[in-house]
């Protein structure tokens, strides 16, 4: 086996009908759990784990969410490089639990899923301990949250997202200044509003909360926003902890937060992290990835890191990029994104050779779509590449030198009314949605109308 072994161990499953152990190979997207034999030809398949990650609580978060009766199945953990001799030693203990000395050496190696997988687990605040009297004396109110987003955010533990303008008084001295708010407990368990002003610029050489910054630290701050790896705190009357240190953007606060309770998934904006990224993800560093899939379906390009203000996962961009979309239409694409063709348009599934045809720049014909008002019609369908989106024709824009309208012939009426608010002479009063290929104005909807044209004149008299 390799020589990192030693310093990695491995998870051991049983399932409690047959006792028998298997290493932990990972998991399937249906929730199953991926198992090899305990033997050293396995040992590249092994789910490996190490002392500063959270490769268990990635598993057993995904384990519980997905697994119908996780309680089926019992964990142990041991070294990854006497793995083969433990899980034989284990395996013959599993067949009498019950033994005092098999039951201690059991528990030894045991691993319980809910220490792990309720790690990230808390509760929001009971807005019945928020003290208003006290957010009124900065000049803050319920209202002022709630219209600035800001009253989920702070029930949960975080910050306002925005700066609020606050109004402390101290004794006749009424002070106006802009801060971000967020509630913290005291030490006696009571709730209060922590104040978090603007600063002129970071703090850096002082020391924080004991922890002094190198060159280096101050560069990364300076320049991300985070310092790019852990720091070990001892705080008085609490065990070490490790902990990530990001600057406040608006504020020039500089921020802390446990490691342990930020959680790293295994998949990023469609893109699976390997064990290097990972790991190196948890030390605080930042990790370039590529081909990304946005909200938008748009495929971007950025290096990710762990934000302690924003506790969680930071999207960072190049400048130059930033710079070069700037420069761009504000519909453009970037350079580096790829339109993504949809399996359906208007509601119609698209068969795979016209997602392909659509990709390759070729027109292809959809009928029976939707439009906003549930109406059907039929359009003519091609790629944009300039402005990476779809472009809808009345007729065949490679047969054609016409312009560019949205549906086809028969539907344009149809789809301007009911998707555009858009509407003609003879379609102006008609207050329903028009059917496919409707121009005019049926003879039931043409009596509506004269009946609101007179309703409207009685009212007016």
């Amino acid at each position: 086996m390799d020589e990192n072994l030693n310093d990695q161990d491995v998870l051991l499953v049983a399932d409690k009908k047959n006792n028998k152990l298997d290493v932990v190979a990972g998991m399937g997207e249906d929730g199953k759990i991926k198992a090899v034999s305990p033997k050293s030809e396995n040992e590249p398949l092994f789910l490996k784990l190490d002392k500063h990650g959270n490769v268990l609580e990635n598993f057993f978060t995904n384990f519980h969410r997905q697994y119908k009766d996780p309680t089926h199945f019992q964990f142990f953990k041991a070294p990854a490089n006497l793995v083969e001799h433990i899980s034989t030693v284990l395996q013959e203990m599993l067949q009498h639990p019950e033994v005092p000395y098999n039951k201690e050496t059991l528990d030894m190696h045991r691993v319980l899923p809910e220490d792990f997988s309720t790690k990230q687990a808390f509760k929001p605040i009971d807005e019945n301990r928020i003290d208003w009297k006290q957010l009124e004396r900065l000049g803050v109110n319920r209202e002022t949250l709630e219209k600035t987003g800001s009253l989920e955010p702070m029930l949960n533990w975080g910050k306002s997202p925005v700066l609020l303008s606050i109004s402390p008084k101290f004794e006749d001295v009424i002070l106006h200044t802009d801060a971000r708010l967020s509630f913290r407990e005291t030490t006696d368990g009571k709730l209060t509003v922590a104040i978090h002003a603007v600063r002129k610029e970071p703090e850096l050489d002082k020391a924080y909360y004991g922890v002094h910054f190198t060159e280096e630290d101050k560069k990364n701050l300076l320049t991300t926003g985070n310092a790019g790896r852990l720091f070990t705190f001892e705080l008085a009357g609490q065990n070490p902890a490790q902990a990530y240190i990001s600057i406040d953007k608006m504020t020039n606060e500089v921020v802390a937060v446990r490691a342990d309770r930020i959680h790293i998934p295994n998949e990023i904006k469609g893109i699976t992290l390997n064990e290097k990224q990972m790991q190196d993800l948890k030390e605080g560093k930042g990790i370039h990835l590529e081909d990304m899939l946005s909200k938008s379906g748009k495929l971007f390009n950025a290096t990710i890191q762990i934000n302690a203000d924003k506790r969680g996962i930071e999207f960072l961009f190049d400048k130059d990029q930033k710079h070069t979309q700037q420069q761009k239409q504000p519909n453009a694409p970037s350079e580096n994104q790829e339109f993504i063709v949809p399996k359906r348009l208007g509601g119609v599934e698209l068969p795979e050779p016209d997602q392909q045809k659509l990709k390759a720049g070729e027109t292809i014909y959809v009928k029976g779509m939707k439009d906003r008002e549930g109406q059907e019609y039929s359009a003519y369908v091609k790629l944009n590449p300039e402005e990476n989106k779809l472009n809808f024709y009345r007729w065949n824009p490679d047969k054609t030198n016409t312009k560019e309208v949205t549906p086809d012939n028969a539907s344009k009426t149809q789809v301007d009314v009911n998707s555009n608010g858009k509407s003609n002479e003879a379609t102006k009063h008609v207050k329903e949605p028009l059917k496919q290929g409707q121009v005019n104005p049926t003879e039931v909807q043409e009596k509506k109308t004269e009946g609101q044209k007179t309703s409207k004149a009685g009212i007016h008299r």
